[in-house]
């Protein structure tokens, strides 16, 4: 398995802290099953930029690291890029990183709106030949309020990825039935753990996959495990056409 959305690299951002812990982030990422994970440690944000320099520095050094303490798992470079004006400039000189060199942005949106310049910049990017990922929409104020925002920008071209703590309740019922019915509406095309620690934001890779396969969505855990490693082969995902049910009882109240 792949896991596309973590934050591994330490002393960077606000994911592991020590070459200690990103060793045990590993660890356990082995051990439930993921052979290749993409670090994305944040970028372009107003807390975190960790540029294109320290991710490949990193990267280079922790490779080393794995191989001597035989570590089975292979890593690979990325961002989590903050949704900012200038990501068109910044991806055609390199400063903002595709997932694993390929035409795949993961694109953080601010935690509490859609801002009214996203589909635009969903454009930019998809006209640059480039394919934005947007990163957890299930934790988005805005997505919640009105998920037909994330539909609108599925349809303009933009992909979407759920995180595995999402779909095991950690981050509360609320945020569990949003993810899962935003996969049931053919809204979520990717599936990664965003671990930050083994503590307050751990891995929950398989736990997310058992919510969803006790839920009977065994196909959708197929196209979501595939697509992850059409990143990595830089290849098109599969794409399933938004089958959002009309009326806002269907939705539920969501608070978040």
């Amino acid at each position: 398995m792949i896991d596309i959305h973590s934050h591994f690299l330490f002393d960077v951002d606000d994911g592991a802290k020590s070459i200690e812990e990103t060793l045990r982030i590993l660890n356990h990422a082995e051990k439930e099953g993921i052979k290749e994970i993409i670090a994305t440690p944040h970028a372009f944000g107003s807390r975190y930029h960790v540029t294109r320099e320290i991710v490949m520095k990193k990267i280079g050094d922790l490779t080393k690291l794995l191989q001597e303490e035989n570590v089975q798992i292979t890593v690979h470079f990325g961002q989590e890029i903050r949704l900012h004006e200038k990501i068109i400039q910044n991806l055609k000189t390199g400063e903002a990183m595709t997932l694993a060199n390929s035409r795949y942005v993961l694109l953080e949106l601010p935690s509490d709106s859609v801002p009214a310049y996203t589909t635009r910049i969903i454009q930019l990017i998809i006209a640059d030949g480039k394919v934005p990922i947007i990163a957890h929409p299930e934790r988005n104020r805005g997505i919640a309020e009105n998920p037909e925002r994330l539909e609108k920008l599925v349809r303009h071209g933009a992909t979407a990825q759920v995180t595995g703590g999402s779909l095991s309740g950690h981050f509360g019922k609320d945020v569990q039935k949003l993810a899962l019915r935003l996969i049931e509406a053919n809204l979520i095309h990717t599936y990664g753990s965003d671990v930050h620690n083994l503590e307050t934001r751990p891995l929950l890779f398989n736990e997310g996959l058992k919510y969803l396969k006790k839920k009977g969505h065994h196909e959708m855990i197929e196209v979501l495990l595939e697509n992850n490693k059409r990143i990595l082969t830089d290849t098109p995902f599969i794409i399933l056409e938004p089958a959002i049910p009309s009326g806002k009882k269907w939705w539920g109240l969501v608070r978040m």
